[in-house]
């Protein structure tokens, strides 16, 4: 049996690329919701009928678990989902805690996402959680999806977006920028060039994958298989290779900034 990653498009093969580093003995399906790219624009009601169509799909496919690789698909349709399916359903949320666990001098902590999850209560409930001294802000960069669609993670567009929304923010006081969206991880060359050398990436990649295998192992559903992934557009398998090549171009972009912090 195989794990799925779905996401709205190709931010989830972030998340994808590192679970294919630590699971070498998996066999494993991606889909993108290509059709419908990007979600965090649209309403609570769209989001959640894209992500119950895909799930109705990938529940065809023989898998044991699925990763919702997508902040926005998991703030509005998980909980529901996992009412309705049996096998293990992995979500994302932007790892604030996380961020706030890694500083002990108590400075600022920026969250970047996308739209929905920043008017999100599941982004909000996180908050209140477990930011007792109001130290979290968030801010929503809507365009930053539309670049990394296009596979444009650096150019000077890219750039004068991201100084244009970071300009109200005074970066010396501010430890950890959280990477909201599973897209923005293709944009950390970028970022750390723009970015005092304080400011270090925090996403809930490894978070997640560690969810996966636990519950895999609960569940005792690890394999010891040849790796391989098949991959999907909004449920048509993608065969053309001029596609698959582009997605290879993704997947080159994420091991070139794997190890930046």
């Amino acid at each position: 049996m195989k794990i799925a990653f779905f996401d709205s498009g190709m931010g989830g093969l972030s998340v994808l690329h590192h679970a294919m580093k630590v699971l070498p003995h998996e066999q494993f399906i991606f889909f993108a919701d290509e059709d419908n790219v990007p979600y965090g624009t649209k309403t609570n009601e769209q989001v959640f009928d894209y992500v119950s169509q895909a799930f109705s799909f990938l529940m065809t496919q023989d898998v044991k678990a699925i990763v919702v690789a997508c902040n926005t698909a998991t703030s509005v349709a998980v909980q529901a989902l996992r009412h309705q399916y049996s096998i293990p359903i992995i979500g994302m949320e932007p790892a604030a805690k996380k961020a706030l666990d890694m500083d002990k001098n108590r400075n600022r902590v920026l969250v970047i996402a996308t739209p929905v999850t920043v008017r999100g209560h599941k982004i909000k409930e996180l908050i209140e959680k477990y930011d007792t001294e109001s130290l979290v802000d968030l801010l929503a960069l809507p365009k930053l999806v539309e670049f990394a669609e296009k596979g444009d993670f650096s150019s000077p567009a890219v750039e004068q977006y991201l100084q244009e929304q970071f300009a109200p923010y005074d970066f010396s006081k501010y430890a950890n920028l959280v990477l909201g969206c599973t897209h923005f991880n293709y944009f950390k060359e970028t970022l750390r060039r723009i970015l005092p050398d304080q400011v270090r990436f925090v996403d809930g990649n490894e978070g997640t994958v560690r969810e996966l295998i636990r519950q895999l192992d609960f569940h005792k559903g690890l394999e010891y298989l040849p790796q391989e992934v098949t991959y999907y557009y909004s449920g048509h398998k993608v065969t053309d290779p001029a596609e698959l090549q582009r997605i290879q171009g993704f997947l080159d972009q994420l091991e070139k900034v794997y190890t930046i912090e």
